[in-house]
């Protein structure tokens, strides 16, 4: 591989998953508006969160990653956010508790709106129409102007995530998030059941503990009253990435300022392929999803492409078998990189090996199975002498009926009641919390 890099050596490289516009005078004026934007993020902040990273690579944290599957952009509104960030600060909170780790949170939030789809096209009724990719390239109508790849649908996606980490930050750092009122998390829906009132009971003893605190150290503790929140997405669409591609002022190099942690899907990964190349790049801490395909040679030689220096930090391997597949293909992936000393964190996606169809045409997950591949990963790790660093979950903090099992054991009958996802199925606020208890256990 050249050791040439500029934010659009991708265009020479096979560029897979991206759509196909009908009129490039259009695209051109469209990048070149987004270009002129100011970032949504800033390197400070990713700086930041590579220091977290390195720091849960080296054993001393635990990453929280979560949120929408795909995000749509009728969902940017107040109350829709609000509940996602409740949500994973209860999370977080359980797995504090729980590890007597510190947390790093990351929510697959403000950006996450393209999806790579197994076909280009999808027929209804012998229709044929371009594949639904997400609210950046298309809409989900099942029509031809719906499905037709709309360059404007780029800067929507800028502004619909300009606003939501707009009211993230407000949120994170100006009191929302203060663990002297957790009264602020509560989601409604959830006040009175069993998962509901084990984290009462938590929320109880950790306010007794501040207030212990706060007596013996004669004032309050202000480090209690905000907390850090990272965004991510799939790094899909090269050409918006690379539109919010910026070179940094202190002369260290190119930021993708479009979020702090942009990842590599399991689709889009080959070493020679396009992302790879636009990735090897940028200065960001960057994920790759590992899947089922991939052999460990190939693994280390990927990981050397994109960590070359071996930064702690920097990478962070995130895999995803499927429960019956996770036990024979995760030892020999971990081993190999023990073996070549190589520096990653690794995290746990329990979510898109363990996809199915039901009889009645829902795409579903099971609870079960779900945390059946979080437990076998955290004991492979152990086994194989690593550590599982961090979870990856497509989650809401919305009551809706999209994975089946959980607390409220929901079957496959109950999925037409509040299936709301356009892509893939997410987990409840109960089977989120449910989750938590169950990392905080393995943790320990």
């Amino acid at each position: 591989m050249s050791t040439t890099w500029t934010p659009n050596s991708w265009q020479d490289r096979l560029a897979k998953q991206q759509p196909v516009y009908d009129d490039a005078a259009e695209v051109e004026s469209v990048l070149g508006s987004l270009a002129d934007l100011p970032p949504l993020v800033t390197a400070w902040e990713v700086d930041k969160l590579q220091a977290q990273l390195s720091e849960a690579a080296q054993g001393n944290s635990f990453v929280l990653q979560g949120g929408d599957c795909s995000e749509s952009f009728d969902d940017c509104n107040a109350n829709t956010i609000l509940r996602k960030l409740k949500v994973l600060i209860q999370m977080s909170l359980v797995l504090i508790c729980g590890s007597k780790q510190r947390i790093v949170r990351i929510g697959r939030i403000a950006g996450q709106y393209a999806k790579p789809r197994s076909a280009d096209t999808e027929t209804r009724e012998g229709v044929e129409l371009p594949s639904y990719r997400g609210d950046i390239i298309n809409r989900s109508g099942f029509n031809e102007t719906d499905r037709r790849p709309d360059p404007q649908l780029l800067l929507r996606a800028y502004e619909r995530s300009a606003l939501t980490i707009n009211y993230i930050r407000a949120l994170s750092q100006g009191g929302f998030a203060d663990l002297h009122h957790p009264e602020n998390w509560d989601l409604e829906f959830v006040r009175n059941t069993p998962g509901s009132r084990t984290y009462q009971e938590l929320l109880e003893a950790l306010s007794d503990s501040i207030r212990f605190m706060e007596v013996v150290s004669a004032g309050e503790l202000e480090q209690l009253r905000r907390v850090d929140f990272f965004t991510s997405h799939e790094g899909l669409h090269l050409l918006y990435e690379q539109a919010l591609t910026r070179a940094d002022q202190r002369q260290r190099g190119y930021y993708n300022l479009s979020t702090h942690l942009p990842w590599i899907g399991d689709r889009t990964r080959a070493i020679d392929g396009a992302h790879v190349e636009y990735f090897r790049g940028i200065r960001n801490p960057i994920g790759i999803k590992v899947g089922n395909t991939i052999a460990a040679d190939e693994l280390i030689d990927l990981v050397k492409v994109l960590n070359p220096d071996n930064t702690p930090g920097r990478l962070t391997l995130i895999h995803r078998f499927g429960a019956e597949k996770i036990g024979a293909k995760l030892p020999a992936l971990a081993t190999a990189i023990k073996k070549a000393n190589l520096n990653v964190l690794w995290s746990c996606d329990p979510m898109h090996g363990n996809t199915q169809a039901t009889r009645n045409g829902f795409k579903t997950r099971s609870f079960d199975d779900i945390t059946s591949e979080i437990i076998t990963a955290f004991r492979v790790h152990k086994d194989c002498g690593t550590r599982l660093g961090g979870i990856h979950l497509e989650l809401t903090g919305e009551d809706v009926t999209e994975c089946v099992g959980g607390p409220a054991n929901l079957t496959e009958f109950d999925l037409p009641r509040d299936y709301r996802s356009q892509v893939d199925p997410r987990l409840n606020y109960e089977q989120a919390m449910e989750i938590a208890f169950l990392l905080a256990e393995q943790c320990k």
